[in-house]
């Protein structure tokens, strides 16, 4: 399905001379540390909390529900959920530039990750649902950040760069989250959390507010 909605490209995106960006050789240097900081705390975000949304869950409705299967539903409910947003961003990134709707999402983390470390029952799980619903969503940014400013000659080795970086995150991030929960607990992990999120949207706003127009080689 994807191969028969996905536009077809006639030559290697390498070897492409119908378009340039224009984009100075400091402002892209720039958007390469955007990038890359943007990719660690996401990472961190995403697999702190998806690897880590089963227990607490389970903590925080212990008083309302107990029985596993129905735990289990609502976390399928959250992703399920926060899952779609990641289609609306999607649209949005097409009709507006990449940084205002980033930010956006980001500044709705860190409340949201405070917030959840103050709650407990049927609005911890009200809470839960929004922090996925703006984790999911921020996925999409990094690549965006990558199409918008990144010249297709370079964008393959970007992307590389970017997916060694998110991947190798992910795994210090799923080391590091037994040992901090178990010495801290659910509530530091979630003011740790709400802390990476502010560190996200600083380093969102030295995005250039105008994105770079292609031109012909």
């Amino acid at each position: 399905m994807f191969a028969r909605v996905a536009p077809p490209e006639v030559e290697a995106p390498a070897k492409r001379k119908t378009k340039r960006l224009e984009l100075p050789p400091g402002v892209l240097t720039r958007v390469l540390l955007v990038m890359t900081i943007t990719a660690i705390t996401g990472s961190l975000l995403f697999n702190f909390t998806t690897n880590g949304n089963g227990q607490l869950l389970q903590q925080r409705m212990r008083d309302v529900v107990q029985d596993p299967a129905t735990l289990g539903l609502l976390l399928a409910v959250v992703y399920a959920v926060a899952s779609l947003t990641q289609l609306v961003v999607g649209r949005l990134i097409d009709r507006y530039p990449v940084k205002r709707i980033y930010l956006g999402i980001v500044l709705l983390q860190a409340p949201l990750f405070a917030l959840a470390a103050l709650t407990d029952g049927w609005v911890a799980f009200a809470v839960q649902l929004g922090f996925m619903i703006t984790v999911f969503g921020a996925i999409p940014f990094t690549d965006a950040i990558i199409v918008r400013f990144v010249d297709d000659q370079n964008r393959s080795r970007v992307s590389g760069i970017r997916l060694a970086i998110s991947f190798g995150v992910s795994s210090l991030a799923v080391w590091l989250l037994g040992p901090i929960v178990k010495a801290a607990g659910f509530d530091f992990l979630l003011w740790l959390l709400a802390a990476i999120a502010v560190g996200t949207a600083l380093t969102v706003c030295f995005l250039p507010d105008v994105e770079p127009k292609a031109a012909k080689a």
